[in-house]
């Protein structure tokens, strides 16, 4: 597919200086809008009626009695995958699948088709489980998903590799080094290059990319998708920051990485959740609110921030959106391009699932 098709969908360029904050200009490039399907929201919620035998308690559980939110897509065989974290009572999450014909009204399937067991990563899948997936295609075929574990305490940014989705090789934490493997990481995007309805992995001067982190953001590189390595600073040997939430705006509290970063002609985009501060944040918006935007990086250099949205393009204005779980929640993490136009999947309140689409 021609790449610059993908520029008028996603982003357009315009001119503008947005370094007063006050005023919150619109950014040098923007997303068209992206439509909530009103009609149709929320696209999945919770179930009592599902129930499945957990391995490592041994006994059947309601596994999406609670919440069902945040989840990504893939597309296979003409359809839409949505892979989305699902709580019980317990609050424990596994991963369920639901898959649809169109895009927007999806079946689920009975089971988890990911969760907790008792294998070599349960220390840190338990009690909390598996959360907030991410899926990309791999250049074999095959396909990788980064996903949080939480062991109650510590979530870790970990990933496992599939080739038909029943079974699953989990390859433990991103960051495995005695030095971080204890440390809070989380919500890995990987960079990937469209082809047709396909996202997968590009390498970028022989190593592939990943953002991560739920405070500020940071990358991990790898040669063979398998073997990350964090980027440091050389001098202090500490993580460097990529982006960086931006007191007096939206997302003044943290930042987050969303769906994959798309690598295009203009740049690596990245789509990014972000919480509003109790102070010194944007007065329009309630505190902690979850709104979502877009940042630029340099196709060449990952890490290297070009431009970023002035403000988000999606936030929390509906009551599935506005009470929940957690209120004032809306959390990009599903993104495909499906039929020949953008199709995005979001949490709303840690509750729900909706769905919205972009305006040709």
């Amino acid at each position: 597919m021609n790449k610059l098709k993908l520029l008028p969908i996603l982003f357009l360029l315009a001119a503008c200086n947005f370094s007063d904050q006050k005023e919150k200009k619109q950014a040098a490039w923007y997303f068209n809008t992206f439509v909530k399907l009103d009609s149709v929201n929320p696209i999945l919620l919770p179930d009592t009626s599902f129930s499945f035998l957990c391995p490592v308690q041994n006994k059947k559980v309601n596994w999406q009695s609670k919440n069902v939110l945040n989840p990504t897509a893939f597309v296979k065989d003409g359809k839409v995958f949505l892979l989305y974290r699902a709580q019980d009572s317990a609050m424990t999450s596994r991963l369920g699948l639901a898959i649809s014909e169109d895009g927007i009204h999806f079946k689920k399937q009975p089971y988890p088709i990911f969760y907790p067991t008792r294998d070599s990563v349960l220390k840190y899948e338990w009690k909390g489980g598996v959360e907030d997936p991410r899926i990309v295609s791999m250049p074999d075929s095959g396909y990788l998903l980064t996903y949080t574990s939480y062991d109650g305490k510590t979530a870790r940014l970990c990933f496992a590799t599939t080739y038909d989705f029943l079974h699953w090789k989990k390859q433990g934490p991103v960051l495995q080094s005695s030095k971080y493997i204890n440390s809070w990481s989380k919500s890995g995007a990987i960079v990937v290059e469209q082809a047709g309805e396909k996202m997968v992995a590009k390498k970028i001067k022989g190593k592939y990319w990943m953002y991560f982190g739920d405070t500020n953001l940071f990358m991990a590189s790898s040669t063979d998708l398998l073997h990350w390595e964090a980027v440091e600073n050389s001098e202090n040997q500490k993580l460097i920051a990529v982006l960086n939430p931006r007191p007096g705006y939206f997302d003044s509290r943290l930042v987050e990485p969303g769906p994959f970063a798309l690598y295009t002609s203009k740049g690596i985009i990245l789509i990014y959740n972000s919480s509003n501060a109790a102070n010194n944040n944007d007065t329009t918006q309630p505190k902690f609110t979850y709104a979502a935007a877009g940042a630029l990086f340099d196709k060449n250099q990952p890490y290297k921030l070009l431009d970023r949205d002035a403000n988000y393009f999606i936030h929390p204005n509906k009551p599935y959106e506005l009470k929940g779980e957690v209120n004032n929640v809306c959390f990009v993490e599903g993104l495909v391009y499906f039929k020949d136009q953008w199709i995005l999947y979001y949490g709303t309140a840690d509750s729900k699932i909706a769905v919205a689409i972009a305006k040709p």
